[in-house]
């Protein structure tokens, strides 16, 4: 659709923004080839939050070497839209969830406006629900091209595709685990992440809580590898990050004071059960375990009889002790005063690690002595004379 009045097309534009976002269709808007009188800045990406019950725009100002947020009111930002379109920025591009409606200005400044449906609400329901999922993470965070997800124009970078899923999920999980304890309401949390490694999740969880939830949130990545240490601090120095920081050390010699949220992902064979230690000891709320390398349980193993024919494929016996070592911890953690759940967290399309144990503190206590009984039970069924979480456990009682 065009016409030839370029102040027409921008007050059409302006006024579609204006629209989207009092009717709360909005999704984002990106203004960019910028040609104003900062050398730095490249574009601006705006999105529509909730803060303290008042609907606002979040200015993302994506400068080469910085970022910086401004959040503001619908009449600032149309004030702004119509200064800036056609003198600083000559490409605006709006999605909601009915159009997407582009603005651009040519070397000659004539305006041209195009405006279709939004074919995504086309999409079939497992590719909305797709959508629905990623919404936790926004394609243009910052963190994301810092740490080599997404390119200078936003978009996943093909080799990181898998990350990006994970991230998504990952943010999923732990979003609907905040909402069952309450966590959202508290004042400050304080999240450790135990093996952080380069720390994707670590800044995803920081940017979720401090610019979704906008939680004060205090974040510690602990990393045995001092030169990704040294790599994560120094990325979020230079984003400028507050309440995130990298620490060197390991889950067993870490000094925790009290924890909100920890996290110990892909943490190996008995590594995850001195995290949950840890988490259960120091009263978390919220337990995020993706365990791995299961070695404690296999040699201990003794088969009753009738399942030995199926025991006798090394591939089964290690299925089983991997099915009994996670249980047996889903186990203590509710004698511990957690609901848990363990699932598939990512498919294997994207990983091979693909559990995920999550336990959520309950906010009144339960008497525990059936779920004692059922452990030591299974511990006598297959002849286990010691599981190293509940060793942890007896020793701090």
């Amino acid at each position: 659709m065009t016409t030839d009045s370029s102040a027409e097309h921008t007050a059409i534009f302006i006024s579609d923004c204006q629209h989207a976002f009092q009717n709360g269709q909005l999704q984002r808007l990106i203004l960019s080839k910028y040609q104003g009188d900062e050398p730095e800045l490249t574009r601006i990406s705006v999105r529509p939050i909730n803060l303290k019950s008042t609907a606002l725009l979040s200015f993302l100002y994506e400068y080469r070497s910085r970022h910086v947020t401004k959040n503001m009111s619908i009449e600032d930002a149309v004030r702004l839209l119509h200064r800036w379109l056609g003198n600083d920025f000559n490409n605006a591009h709006l999605i909601s969830t009915e159009w997407e409606i582009q603005l651009r200005f040519n070397k000659k400044g004539k305006a041209l406006l195009n405006k279709h449906r939004n074919k995504t609400n086309n999409q079939t329901e497992t590719q909305q629900h797709n959508r629905e999922k990623n919404r936790f993470v926004e394609q243009s965070r910052p963190y994301l091209q810092a740490l080599g997800i997404t390119d200078q124009r936003a978009q996943i970078i093909p080799a990181m595709s898998r990350k990006w899923k994970q991230i998504n999920r990952f943010i999923e999980v732990l979003a609907g685990a905040i909402n069952t304890t309450g966590l959202a309401t508290q004042k400050e949390l304080h999240i450790a992440d135990f093996g952080s490694g380069k720390a994707y999740l670590t800044f995803a969880l920081h940017d979720y809580l401090h610019d979704q939830l906008h939680i004060p949130a205090q974040v510690t990545g602990v990393e045995l590898r001092q030169e990704l240490v040294d790599l994560c601090n120094k990325t979020a120095a230079n984003l400028a990050l507050e309440g995130i920081k990298f620490e060197q050390g390991d889950v067993q010699h870490f000094a925790a004071q009290h924890i909100n949220v920890m996290i110990a992902l892909h943490a190996c064979d008995t590594a995850t059960d001195h995290a949950i230690h840890m988490g259960i000891r120091s009263g978390a709320n919220i337990i995020m375990c993706s365990p791995c390398c299961h070695k404690q349980i296999r040699p201990q193993l003794k088969s009753p009889a009738l399942l030995a024919p199926l025991l006798q494929h090394g591939i089964h016996l290690g299925q089983e002790a991997e099915m009994l070592t996670d249980g047996l911890r889903a186990l203590l953690l509710e004698a511990h005063g957690y609901d848990t759940k363990v699932f598939e967290f990512i498919s294997l399309e994207h990983t091979s690690k693909n559990k995920m144990i999550l336990a959520q503190k309950r906010r009144q206590p339960q008497d525990n002595s059936e779920v004692l009984q059922q452990i030591a039970g299974i511990k006598a069924f297959y002849g286990i004379q010691e599981h190293c979480l509940e060793r942890l456990l007896q020793e701090s009682a």
